[in-house]
């Protein structure tokens, strides 16, 4: 069986291989291709991605190719141009990419995605300890999102944010505020003080603490956040289509019947369950609300 991996440099080519006019004049199905967005280091995610690669191949009966993208906004990108079928999208890369590419369907999420945490995280040297409560003590710190378009990462932290300082942007909030693109490197950059506080997804965090990535005495979780819905299985719609009737709901029971723990460790999860765009609504909701979707 051939698993691959494509390199970033690969990305215009595999656009081309992977689209259904490259069955072929003897209409072999082409590649299945997917993505996830890039939510942490690259090395954990060609760990996560190829084991899925290779379960679904053998599930499914047809070539299937893990494409890495650079960013979230190129994982919504390469889904609603057709150069992956499927995506493992956050809350709100769901969103964006169901709004723009009409039929695809949410089809699986992780057990814990259901009631998904963002968590707030600090240096020590800022004296801030964990509390239920928001800390409203980060106000006037150094603080830093991760990705623009992450649900954990930005999205609903700025809403956290919003609700505890009416009237208030973030940027208004704090006295810097920036945006590290992935949640190990915002762990990174608050234990290194290169921000004092940030947001992060909290399987992240738990992965990143068991590999021993976290030094307690130089950062420390400050704050819980409420559940909110979040990471998703996305499948376009025109997938049955190309490759056959029931196609979708034997990738689904694929997805779902995922029990070997080496594939589900790397998503910090410990199953996935069905699901449907319905709940995602109050994602969009806040998307919404904080200007970020229109």
């Amino acid at each position: 069986m051939l698993i691959r991996t494509l390199g970033w440099s690969l990305l215009g080519a595999l656009a081309c291989l992977a689209l259904p006019q490259a069955a072929g004049a003897q209409g072999a199905k082409p590649a299945f291709v997917f993505t996830g967005i890039p939510d942490q280091d690259e090395s954990r995610l060609v760990e996560r991605f190829g084991k899925v690669a290779a379960y679904l191949e053998g599930k499914l009966g047809v070539p299937v190719t893990y494409l890495p993208v650079k960013n979230y906004p190129a994982a919504v990108t390469a889904f609603t141009n057709g150069q992956v079928q499927l995506a493992w999208f956050g809350g709100f890369t769901g969103v964006q990419a169901r709004k723009a590419s009409p039929g695809a369907q949410a089809i699986a999420q992780g057990a814990e995605d259901a009631a998904f945490k963002t968590y707030l995280i600090a240096n020590t040297k800022t004296g801030l300890t964990r509390t239920t409560d928001f800390p409203k003590a980060i106000a006037g710190k150094t603080f830093t999102f991760g990705s623009r378009a992450s649900t954990s990462g930005r999205l609903m932290p700025e809403y956290f944010i919003r609700e505890a300082f009416p009237g208030k942007t973030p940027e208004e909030v704090f006295s810097r505020v920036g945006f590290s693109g992935d949640h190990s490197r915002t762990i990174q950059l608050v234990q290194s003080g290169a921000f004092e506080v940030g947001a992060v997804d909290y399987s992240v965090w738990d992965l990143d603490n068991k590999a021993g990535k976290i030094d307690p005495k130089e950062v420390g979780i400050i704050w819980e956040s409420p559940p909110f819905p979040d990471y998703q299985w996305t499948v376009r719609g025109d997938v049955d289509a190309i490759y056959g009737a029931g196609f979708t709901e034997r990738l689904k029971a694929a997805l779902i019947g995922i029990t070997d723990p080496a594939i589900l460790a790397p998503f910090a999860r410990s199953k996935f369950i069905p699901v449907t765009n319905a709940a995602y609504e109050p994602v969009e909701r806040v998307a919404k609300s904080t200007g970020l979707l229109d």
